[in-house]
């Protein structure tokens, strides 16, 4: 194959490099991206979009189970709910082939060429790809490595059977009877929600001693009353072992050294993720590492010139939009403007239910840092259109300094709020203060309206609690 040549290459079309590559594209830059599986990554194709797609499909069937059971507080009745779970995963995969179709629609708009194959770094400017038609090298001045992350597998319960990470969940035509979650995280409870909500009879097994332990209590308390009230055995303080003999169980020790058989006929394992950092010639280059991921500066620059790297290969939080974030930043440095990278104000969002938004310092992590701070809280419980849309646990927190009402933290847990994350996000980056947000007239009836009240009891005088 004849060698090609161009400004900026980008390895891996996830978030991080297809938004790397179409930023850089629409800047004029020359551009070659090389993915060997679908456009999207993880998270359009196995991740992020196909577990919400299952998220709102067994939110609408608990839904309907519960107007045939005649616990629907409207009135509304449904007769003999069902769900055929096959045909829910086709609706699933017809969103993400729609969604695949027009990143790499996207990317063609912008005049970046499309390499299908896997990237090996021959040098800190070559790159070799295996194709389906031979070897295609690839010279570049700037290279990105954007090769995401995979799930973490456990040496005693190892990827296969029924034992599935989330991609294999996300791929079933059944709903299990009994499902065995191992690792409460956001992961782990997304997921063992939405098939508790479906019909499985879901047990979880965690080695902490709580649920979701990237949030603080106060945010988690309405999740874990939520797990109960769907019957959900949350088993913390307690390692899994293995699978019993005849493999029909899944073994675990509790804190105290009892022994738990689980039965189940389908073990989920979401015990975290890994970047990866092998597979494409890493040992070719010199790259400083930062413990597992590579070491980048604040303008996503790895240790060798002409070399960065964005999003899950580089750190915590592996999320989507900082990675996306990441890779917009890096095209426009490519291109000769002036960018860096503050991750001050990154949403981290739990789709469990109810939601979990939070961006920015908690109170605890406020005070940690030595901040003397000011904290307002407001319910849903006392809010209109929660009511009304009968979603009302939960609430809004907003941390701010003391001194000058500098807004330090939002975190909100309810139903839907995710959409809110976008506002959260934006009164930090803007510098907002007390006054701004409890100043700004936020629409009625809306869940939005908890924002400003939140602020307003930061400031002494909520309105409406």
């Amino acid at each position: 194959m004849k060698e090609i040549t161009c400004k900026l290459l980008v390895i891996g079309a996830g978030p991080g490099g297809y938004v790397c590559a179409i930023r850089a594209g629409q800047l004029g830059v020359d551009t070659v991206i090389v993915e060997m599986a679908k456009p999207g990554g993880t998270c359009l194709n196995i991740g992020c979009i196909p577990s919400k797609a299952i998220i709102h499909a067994a939110d609408d069937f608990t839904k309907t189970v519960a107007m045939a059971a005649g616990r629907n507080a409207m009135g509304i009745k449904a007769d003999n709910p069902a769900i055929d779970l096959a045909k829910t995963m086709a609706w699933k995969d017809g969103i993400t082939g729609r969604l695949t179709l027009r990143v790499a629609g996207l990317l063609k708009k912008a005049g970046v060429k499309i390499v299908v194959g896997r990237a090996k770094f021959r040098d800190g400017k070559t790159v070799a790809v295996e194709t389906e038609t031979g070897e295609q090298v690839i010279r570049a001045e700037n290279i990105v490595i954007a090769t995401g992350s995979a799930p973490v597998e456990l040496p005693m319960l190892p990827f296969g059977g029924k034992v599935v990470s989330s991609t294999g969940a996300l791929s079933l035509t059944e709903v299990p009877e009994r499902l065995a979650v191992v690792g409460a995280g956001y992961i782990g409870l997304e997921l063992g929600i939405a098939f508790a909500k479906l019909g499985s009879k879901v047990t979880i097994v965690e080695t902490l001693d709580r649920i979701l332990p990237l949030y603080d209590t106060q945010l988690t308390q309405p999740v874990a009353k939520r797990l109960a009230a769907l019957g959900v055995e949350v088993l913390l303080g307690t390692k899994v072992k293995g699978l019993s003999s005849n493999g029909e169980a899944l073994l675990a020790e509790t804190g105290s050294g009892e022994e738990r058989r689980i039965a189940a006929d389908r073990i989920l394992v979401t015990v975290g993720r890994k970047p990866v950092i092998d597979g494409w010639g890493r040992e070719e280059l010199e790259l400083d590492m930062d413990g597992r991921f590579l070491r980048i500066d604040e303008q996503c620059r790895t240790s060798m010139r002409g070399i960065h790297a964005v999003g899950d290969v580089t750190g915590e939080p592996m999320l989507a939009h900082r990675a996306m974030a990441q890779g917009e930043i890096v095209a426009e440095i490519v291109s000769g403007k002036r960018r860096s990278w503050d991750k001050r104000a990154i949403p981290a969002v739990c789709f469990t239910d109810p939601e979990i938004v939070s961006v920015g310092m908690s109170p605890d992590e406020a005070k940690a840092a030595g901040r003397e701070i000011k904290i307002g809280q407001f319910p849903f419980s006392a809010n209109g259109r929660a009511m009304t849309l009968s979603a009302e646990e939960g609430f809004v927190r907003v941390v701010a300094r003391a001194d000058n009402h500098l807004v330090l933290g939002i975190q909100g847990v309810g139903a839907g709020i995710s959409e809110l994350s976008a506002a959260f996000a934006l009164a930090i980056e803007m510098g907002a203060r007390l006054e701004d947000i409890a100043g700004t007239i936020h629409a009625h009836p809306t869940q939005s309206e908890a924002f400003a009240e939140a602020a307003l009891k930061a400031l002494g005088h909520a309105l409406h609690m």
